[in-house]
């Protein structure tokens, strides 16, 4: 199992809470300190930033409503179950995460728990315990192992249209074997979810001088078109995939020639990333028919021709879903290269290399 810095963050946090509760000198409660860090941690610091204050209310909230319950009631179980009913509802009302909720509900079980001393001075304890784990949380975030979600999310870019790219040369030969195919199209959906996913961490990311946030603009339309272009390619993946069977009726000459085009956009699209990654020099005047002259339009050209062709209704929708993803792909790229273009002319290579780290 990989570990990765927020598993590390994770643990770090929990151990400086605990420590620090066990350090001072009145009787907090380790346990629930590091509990309390545990569930503070966040995948980076702007949400750290937002979490905090969340977070801390949360606390006081769940602190205040069990001390009157505690005070009025008793901490009998069914009490202590009907207290954290309450504070759920109070917390729902509030907009909170479920993870502050969560964190509301551990000062619940904090405070609530049996003890032969005074009320108010325990709530006061177990309350602060609980804060230790905040912010010992938000300091970890700050401080220790900062994410790089730009490097992160180019790396899954890279990956998942590499994995893409030899997933369509196969399929387009009739050579992959089909429940792979289909494992890895249900892996490759998670995997573009978790593609936007890092995209909204990386565009979460603030910063704090002028210059650097027109290149952090730059750098989010870059992404954002890459990811585009590379979910493009997998929609044509998915559409040869359910149409793998059917092409043998096709004739042999257009399966050629299908081939053939598609090998030269998997080469363009390829050719894009290795620029970015600094691997190859990047040429402006070069248009995208240049690197092996793919002809996208004359080919959905000749599938409109194989529609027109066939006899039933069935045969004739069969292939207009591939006509457009396929123009829809050569469109996204075409409009990549110039995107790339307009970027590298903002930026030098120096900047450009700052993605692949």
């Amino acid at each position: 199992m990989k570990l990765g810095a927020r598993m590390l963050k994770t643990g770090l946090a929990v151990a400086i809470a605990m420590y620090i509760a066990a350090a001072l000198p009145f009787q907090t409660s380790t346990v629930f300190a590091g509990m309390a860090a545990l569930f503070s941690i966040q995948p980076s610091i702007y949400r750290s930033y937002q979490s905090i204050v969340e977070q801390v209310e949360a606390n006081i909230i769940g602190a205040i409503v069990a001390y009157i319950i505690l005070i009025s009631l008793g901490n009998d179980p069914f009490i202590m179950g009907f207290t954290i009913v309450l504070v759920i509802g109070v917390c729902v009302k509030f907009g909170m995460k479920e993870n502050t909720i969560l964190l509301a509900l551990v000062a619940v079980i904090a405070i609530m728990e049996s003890t032969e001393m005074d009320l108010l001075p325990f709530t006061m304890l177990r309350f602060s315990s609980l804060m230790i784990g905040i912010f010992a949380s938000f300091v970890v975030n700050l401080v220790f192992l900062p994410p790089k979600y730009e490097t992160k999310l180019f790396n899954q870019v890279d990956q998942h249209t590499s994995d893409i790219l030899q997933w369509l040369r196969i399929t387009t030969r009739h050579l992959s074997d089909r429940p792979a195919l289909r494992e890895e199209i249900e892996r490759l959906e998670g995997a573009m979810v978790n593609l936007d996913h890092t995209y909204s961490l990386f565009k979460e990311e603030r910063t704090y001088f002028k210059k650097r946030r027109f290149e952090k603009a730059r750098k989010l339309i870059l992404f954002k078109h890459l990811i585009s272009t590379t979910r493009k390619a997998f929609e044509v993946l998915k559409t040869f995939s359910s149409l793998e069977n059917e092409m043998d009726k096709v004739p042999a000459e257009f399966r050629t020639t299908l081939v053939n085009e598609i090998d030269k956009v998997i080469h363009v699209h390829e050719k894009l990333i290795l620029s970015i990654k600094g691997r190859i020099r990047f040429h402006e005047s070069d248009p995208i028919e240049e690197a092996g002259e793919p002809n996208i339009p004359k080919l959905v050209e000749h599938l409109i021709d194989i529609y027109e062709e066939k006899e039933t209704e069935e045969e004739k929708l069969m292939f207009l879903p591939l006509a457009t993803k396929l123009m829809d792909y050569h469109q996204k790229m075409a409009h990549l290269k110039k995107l790339l273009s307009s970027y590298q002319l903002y930026h030098t290579s120096e900047h450009i290399k700052t993605i692949k780290k």
